[in-house]
């Protein structure tokens, strides 16, 4: 029962799940008597809502390691339980990334195969979703990570976003081979020798310009472009919003200057453009993101997620628990070619030596 503001916008999101999707049932885990209060000012009165009592939280300030060892009763620690007894199928947070990253992997484990856990954000840039892998979880990934990322990701856009054929693209500060760190030059190197649709590397700015399906890097650079990507997308939002207001202010000053008759046409579209704009950079339009790698379902959800942000993370988690996308990752791993396909792919990236 963790994020910003919880419990009762976690409550409400829950209710709001339920209420949508036939058949679900929830389980909220935290301290029952603030849950309870919020369901009862709810009104609610169905079955479909059980709570689990846990007496202690993560506070976002504290150490995730150190909190999950010494907080055994956490919200996180007892809901990951309940998956890995299998008493649930997936768990939903919005608190403390770290701490929930820390538990999975102790709690859950990794997948067969997996070396690392990585967290794929959808990031909406065009007609189809950009996922980029990883974006907080292993701040100091090896080049196996990466590939495995890419492996990963690949599958949770195909299978859960419906991308045909994902092509995967490395993240680095130039498009040529020789590009990049030690760890951009030999994460290439292994995608270049394995059976991944891979592009290349693909600079920040072509992210968001169609260049790849998936994007992959650690989760230090990852955490800053989503971030960097987000407070832009909010701020273009607010600039965009007081121009148009502007506009539309000065259009009816002309006539009422001129004399002719108001017309509401132009802040009728001015709003449509602006609600439609909103919501494809709504964070709460996707509720959260995967945490894939780790044997279980577990979505995490962004500190400030409303009602609507926790709702979509239910079903997300909900449909990845339908999907069993754990058990298509494990065969993917296992099958990892080692050797490049015989001419590759069209349009596949060039890893020649330049």
């Amino acid at each position: 029962m963790g994020g910003d503001r919880a419990p009762a916008a976690v409550v409400r999101g829950a209710l709001k799940a339920v209420e949508e999707m036939e058949g679900l049932r929830v389980e909220l885990v935290g301290s029952e008597p603030e849950i309870l209060r919020e369901l009862e000012a709810a009104a609610w009165e169905g079955d479909s809502i059980t709570v689990v009592p846990a007496s202690e939280t993560v506070g976002m300030g504290e150490s995730p390691v150190e909190a999950v060892r010494s907080k055994k009763d956490s919200s996180v620690s007892v809901g990951l339980k309940r998956v890995r007894d299998g008493h649930a199928c997936a768990l939903v947070s919005a608190g403390n990334t770290g701490a929930s990253v820390a538990a999975s992997s102790l709690l859950l484990r990794t997948l067969p195969e997996v070396r690392k856990a990585g967290i794929a954000v959808v990031l909406n840039v065009g007609i189809k979703p950009l996922i980029l892998m990883d974006v907080g979880a292993n701040v100091e990934a090896r080049p196996e990570h990466l590939l495995q990322y890419g492996v990963m990701a690949s599958l949770y856009a195909s299978r859960i976003h419906s991308v045909e054929d994902p092509s995967v693209g490395l993240l680095n500060i130039g498009e040529e081979n020789a590009k990049g760190n030690r760890l951009a030059k030999q994460t290439h190197d292994l995608f270049c020798a394995s059976d991944v649709s891979f592009r290349g590397n693909v600079e920040p700015g072509e992210l968001f310009r169609g260049a790849c399906d998936v994007a992959v890097c650690d989760g230090f650079t990852g955490n800053i472009v989503l971030k960097l990507a987000e407070g832009l997308a909010e701020r273009l939002f607010l600039m965009f919003k007081d121009g148009a207001s502007q506009v539309v202010a000065e259009l009816a000053d002309a006539r009422d200057v001129g004399g002719g008759e108001s017309d509401s046409s132009v802040s009728g579209l001015v709003q449509a453009a602006l609600a439609r704009l909103g919501d494809t950079i709504d964070y709460a339009k996707s509720g959260g993101a995967p945490l894939l790698g780790v044997n279980g379902t577990v979505i995490i959800s962004h500190g400030r997620s409303g009602p609507k942000a926790i709702s979509n993370a239910i079903r997300m988690a909900n449909k990845m628990a339908e999907v069993d996308i754990n058990s298509e990752i494990v065969q993917n791993l296992r099958t990892l070619s080692s050797e490049p396909e015989p001419g590759g792919e069209a349009g596949a990236a060039d890893c020649s030596a330049d």
